[in-house]
């Protein structure tokens, strides 16, 4: 929300400064995040009349000018501007005048002598680019200086409001919030209501009352609407960031600024019968404003007449039925329409106006009336014209519930002492309606404060209003005590910790993502679907982490970084029985070179069991690996992670179809699983040691291709054979002598007994056992 301080001045003038005045507005609250002045520093300028102009004798494109400048001696000036004539009054700077980036002095242009330099725009900082001399009205007394003509002397504040402020989206909403803060008084413009002097002759019918509870409007016939704006309005207007149009949209956008009540003037001739408040049928199409062709849907509120749509209500008006230079009836419009109504419809049609800002925010519906009778005084003044009586229609307007206080509370959470008086003092200030009985404050918010409802909300306005700035800082004091750890979890640090000594760099990203990524790349059909989603991009909940980390790994190859490897820890989101579920998991990604560029090793992409092995590290080992299938990971190389025998998580590598969609050249290899059982251990065990060597034995056996090797291996720990303390696979083999379709496996079988060595004989037994049970459940052969 940006504002002229001489603007708000005229309505709360505390006695502080520009300076003063926006710290004030920030520690109540109301951050100012800007404070610029209009127009950068000069001097001597003043309102000057053209009295003579004559051609320069030396130069085509000069002119010799001679000046009143309000001194009673006239000046000669030597000026190039093309709109230099007689009779035009204009910012002149005389001799010694300080202008940005230069100073006037007595000079010869040509050999005629020129006392001071005729302004425009640009000269005077107030434009980038200027075409002519600064053109001002004919009324513009000579000799006033420019900076007090033109106010100025003034200061741009913007303020950074939070969305439940919305009472302060209007001039008048600062400020009483001002006044409320500083205590000065509160002078704003008088409304009375307009004496109608013809029937308004329009009937309006609410279709959905729900959707606006309140509609206003009345007729104006006869108004000049090609009238100049004046230059106090468009002045306003332009210092808070809004072009001037024409007098009668100017006048909407003014209320709309000083009240926050959006309006919209209609062309009258161009309406087609009574006019109605409806929701929009379907295949209805309305051609916006700004020419745009918007195709409407079922949920979206319009105002129509018999003809069809009008204007897409609270957001944006019809071209068909927009005023003009030669309108000459209209019929002006103001209404309360319920915020959940228009909230996120502008931003669905890519549109962001006013108007849907302050709607979807609240508008104040005790003022709805009064802007209308505030805006039709303005036009009347300004652009003349008859006025109608009003048509009013009111349903079941939102009540203010009583919000209660509990001074105790109140005391508690602020943690200073207040008096009780200090306390009602400041809701007085406030507006609030507020009764005290036995240390419970009843307080009724005014209309334009949606946002107080419970307690919190009106400690919070006793804080802001006593100052954030007196209320001391003051040390905690707390005993400290060492919390019971339990031995055997281990916290989220801990996996982020192992990646980041993996070389894994861990990235955030948004737990909203583009629906497609739901249904293309994690096969999910069922995502969660986001109401009001912040973007088109951005419209379901995340189920799997992927998504971000290939996002921002194309983020970094269009950056160059050829290699690559994140990590993200984050929640997914689910559909479950009683609503929804939230799952925190931990996912990976490697991309390009296995190893930074160095002479010790040789360059190899990342592949499969790179990225096992930091799964593996995850898991402590534990981790089993099963062929499975996944729409985001390459047919052949994806596996399921098991851990205690559940699946918590995939591990593979990039599906080519999803390497060619995101124009990826190099191998992409990809984890995700559950995070909570990484953080579940094994409390280490005291083992005894044995006095006695270990006895090695190989085995080499040939199964069919298609059997996994974990399966063999499963088979000969499950075994359970006291004496074997360890069993690893260290060679496949796959060519001559070995049948095809066949491959053979090599393991290593370490055993040892703590109590003797063993024997040839018992070494031999337990070979042979595992042998007999590899034959029988996976026709393993030993291999010759």
């Amino acid at each position: 929300m940006q504002f002229s301080e001489i603007w708000l001045r005229q309505y709360v003038n505390p006695a502080i400064s520009s300076e003063q005045l926006g710290h004030a507005l920030t520690m109540a609250g109301l951050e100012v995040e800007a404070m610029d002045a209009v127009a950068p520093a000069f001097s001597h300028v003043v309102v000057a009349e053209v009295l003579t102009a004559e051609k320069h004798p030396d130069a085509d494109r000069l002119q010799v000018l001679t000046v009143d400048v309000g001194s009673g001696t006239p000046l000669q000036i030597v000026c190039g501007a093309s709109n230099a004539r007689v009779g035009l009054k204009a910012p002149c700077a005389m001799v010694g005048a300080a202008l940005p980036g230069f100073n006037i002095k007595q000079a010869k242009v040509r050999g005629v002598e020129s006392f001071g330099m005729m302004c425009s725009a640009k000269e005077l900082g107030l434009a980038e680019e200027s075409s002519g001399l600064l053109e001002l009205p004919a009324e513009a007394v000579t000799g006033t200086d420019i900076r007090d003509y033109l106010q100025l002397n003034d200061q741009l504040f913007t303020l950074k409001l939070t969305p439940n402020r919305s009472d302060c989206l209007s001039i008048v909403g600062i400020a009483r919030d001002v006044a409320a803060i500083t205590g000065a008084a509160l002078q704003v413009p008088a409304i009375d209501q307009i004496t109608p002097v013809a029937s308004t002759g329009v009937k309006i019918a609410v279709r959905e009352p729900e959707a606006c509870p309140y509609y206003n409007g009345r007729s104006i016939r006869g108004v000049n609407a090609a009238v100049a704006t004046p230059a106090w309005m468009q002045r306003r207007l332009e210092r808070s960031g809004i072009r001037s149009i024409s007098a009668i949209v100017d006048i909407t956008n003014y209320v709309l600024l000083e009240s926050g009540q959006p309006l919209h003037a209609f062309d009258a001739a161009k309406l087609q019968g009574d006019m109605e408040v409806r929701y929009a049928k379907q295949g209805e199409a309305l051609a916006l404003l700004n020419q745009q062709q918007a195709t409407l849907q079922q949920d979206m509120l319009v105002i129509a007449d018999a003809q069809g749509p009008l204007a897409l209500a609270g957001i944006m008006g019809g071209l068909d039925s927009a005023v003009s230079l030669e309108t000459r009836d209209i019929f002006l419009e103001s209404a309360y329409f319920a915020p959940g109504v228009i909230a996120g419809k502008a931003r669905r049609l890519g549109l962001s106006t006013d108007s849907s800002y302050r709607f979807e925010r609240g508008v104040d519906f005790g003022s709805t009336r009064q802007a209308l009778e505030r805006a039709t005084a303005l036009i009347l003044e300004i652009c003349g014209g008859e006025p109608g009586d009003v048509v009013e229609v009111k349903s079941a307007l939102p009540t203010r519930k009583p919000v209660t206080l509990r001074y105790e509370r109140l005391l508690s959470v602020l943690g200073i002492p207040l008096e009780r008086s200090e306390v009602s003092a400041i809701f007085a200030r406030l507006g609030f309606e507020a009764h005290e009985l036995d240390g419970r404050y009843e307080i009724t918010p005014p209309s334009y404060r949606f946002d107080i409802e419970i307690e919190e909300d009106l400690i919070e306005e006793v804080a802001r209003l006593h100052g954030y700035e007196h209320i001391p800082a003051i040390a905690p004091q707390a005993t400290l005590a060492m919390l019971p750890a339990s031995g055997n979890e281990l916290n989220r640090a801990w996996v982020r910790d192992a990646l980041v000594a993996g070389g894994y760099q861990e990235i955030v990203s948004y737990s909203f993502v583009d629906a497609s990524w739901e249904r293309d790349l994690l096969g999910n059909n069922d995502a969660i679907v986001l109401k009001n989603p912040i973007a088109s991009n951005m419209s379901v909940m995340r189920s799997g982490l992927w998504g971000g980390l290939l996002q921002t790994l194309v983020y970094n190859l269009n950056r160059k970084q050829p290699r690559a490897k994140l990590f993200e820890i984050g929640s997914a989101y689910h559909k479950a029985d009683s609503g929804y579920a939230e799952t925190m998991r931990v996912s990976g990604l490697a991309y390009g070179a296995a190893y930074p560029e160095q002479w010790a090793e040789d360059e190899r992409d990342v592949d499969f069991y790179d990225v096992k092995a930091q799964v593996d590290a995850l898991t402590h080992g534990r981790a089993v690996y099963q062929a499975a299938t996944h729409p985001a990971l390459h047919p052949g190389q994806s596996a399921h992670i098991l851990l205690d025998g559940k699946v918590i998580g995939w591990l593979g590598k990039l599906h080519p179809k999803w390497q060619q969609h995101y124009q990826l050249p190099r191998s992409t290899v990809v984890f995700e699983c559950d995070l909570a059982p990484l953080l579940t251990v094994q409390l280490p065990r005291y083992q005894e040691v044995a006095k006695f060597p270990p006895v090695r034995r190989d085995i080499a056996v040939v199964v069919d291709e298609a059997t996994p090797v974990q399966a063999l291996l499963d088979t000969m720990n499950d075994a359970k054979n006291v004496l074997i303390s360890d069993i690893a696979l260290f060679d496949i083999y796959r060519g001559k002598g070995v049948p095809e379709n066949k491959k053979s496996l090599a393991f290593l079988v370490l055993m040892q007994d703590t109590q003797k060595t063993l024997t040839d004989a018992e070494a031999d037994a337990v070979m042979s056992n595992l042998l007999a049970l590899l034959k029988t459940k996976h026709g393993a052969e030993l291999r010759n």
